[in-house]
């Protein structure tokens, strides 16, 4: 089968499964194999030509597949809390076998990490950088309390970024490749237009695109910013999109009568469950803040609008800004209500949670409720309350409706 006849759920996994190919044959090629966190600036591995793996994509594909328990387990063994976020207790968990029947990465020559998502990133990719003793590098934004990064905050940046090169220099044993580099960031800005000129789909009524893909859909913008068959692919589901959208179909076989905006970070090992009590209580999920994270624009192909892209990611936004996002998704997805997943892992999130949701009410008044639940254990979440609260929100919405 040519590559021009495969649909989009077909091309994801022959793309998913060359880049695991790359990641794997990495060191026979003679690359260097990195892990980093979600929101990392890719581009300038991209250029030097190492292969990154996401340690919290493979916690996120074994939560999917309900096969984190083993490395829970494992990562309370050595001492660890279980208040600890999942992602990082089955990263370290992992780490004592590097070995899961259902998906793995490899092990790394570098780790370098990024706080614009995650501060508890820090402290776990350094202990694993000191569990491998491999070189660790650190690229600090700092949180916007003004709202956007000021210009220090960018000089910051920027010259940690400067310092980054030198790093990958001497451990890549090469000059950086600055021709490269500005390729990679040119593919990597069409990637980000690509991502949200197929996702804004959402936005029609009906919409087309069932919102819950988006959390597949979303895999190659956080593991493959910088590659133009990532751009291709979000162009071929735009056309499917388009398509739907003219014959007035949708992937969303069910009732579109309650559009919602899902806040938060998916429920992994839930998302079946979730999306069949939606389902039955006539919603579609079509605006959430997690997806549109993953659109990283940049004013122009150059190392200071990197470095701003990379410092307004919503996880370090100011109160108001995260306010301002949620408001703008309802907003543009004609969302009817919201969910709220009160995380038990995502504290960045999850407490600023109740100053957002109470300032989005008050501006929009669109009914809404939260439940409790954790991105990748299966022990912090109950099937039972979320379908209650689904049932709360539609009873909610439905007396909305009739004032």
């Amino acid at each position: 089968m040519s590559e021009e006849k495969l649909n989009s759920k077909q091309l994801l996994a022959k793309l998913q499964a060359e880049y695991m190919d790359d990641l794997y044959k990495a060191h026979e090629r003679g690359q260097k194999i990195a892990w980093v966190n979600g929101l990392f600036p890719q581009e300038f591995l991209e250029a030097m030509d190492i292969q990154v793996a996401y340690p919290e994509n493979l916690a996120a594909t074994l939560g999917a597949k309900k096969g984190v328990t083993p490395y829970l387990d494992a990562c309370e063994a050595l001492g660890y809390s279980s208040d600890l976020c999942s992602y990082t207790r089955l990263g370290l968990g992992y780490q004592e076998s590097f070995q899961s029947d259902i998906s793995n990465i490899p092990r790394p020559d570098i780790i370098l990490n990024c706080t614009n998502i995650c501060g508890l990133c820090v402290k776990w990719f350094e202990n694993t950088a000191k569990r491998l003793q491999i070189p660790y590098i650190l690229i600090d934004t700092p949180f916007q309390p003004e709202y956007d990064a000021t210009e220090n905050d960018i000089d910051y940046i920027v010259g940690q970024f400067k310092d980054m090169i030198r790093q990958l220099e001497e451990f890549c044993g090469r000059p950086f490749d600055y021709e490269k580099f500005s390729r990679v960031m040119k593919t990597s800005r069409r990637v980000a237009k690509a991502w949200k000129r197929a996702t804004d789909y959402v936005q029609n009524m009906p919409s087309p695109m069932d919102g819950f893909n988006m959390f597949n859909y979303m895999i190659l913008a956080v593991c493959c910013r910088g590659k133009e068959s990532t751009a291709d692919y979000y162009d071929l589901i735009a056309e499917e999109m388009e398509e739907l959208l003219q014959k007035g179909e949708s992937q969303f076989k069910g009732n579109q009568r309650h559009r919602i905006m899902w806040e938060g970070i998916a429920v992994w090992p839930y998302l079946g469950q979730n999306y069949k009590t939606m389902k039955a209580n006539d919603m579609i999920m079509i605006g959430s803040f997690y997806p549109a994270e993953w659109c990283v624009d940049y004013e122009q192909d150059d190392i200071r609008s990197i470095a701003r892209a990379y410092a307004n990611r919503p996880p370090i936004g100011s109160l108001q800004r995260q306010i301002d996002v949620r408001c703008d998704i309802m907003k543009c997805t004609n969302c009817d209500g919201a969910l709220y997943h009160v995380n038990r892992s995502c504290k960045i999130l999850s407490f600023m949670q109740p100053a957002v949701r109470k300032a989005v009410y008050e501006k929009n008044h669109k009914p809404y409720v939260t439940f409790d639940g954790d991105q990748t254990d299966p022990g912090g979440f109950s099937p039972a309350q979320f379908e209650t609260r689904v049932q709360a929100l539609r009873e909610n919405l439905e007396a909305a409706a009739k004032e």
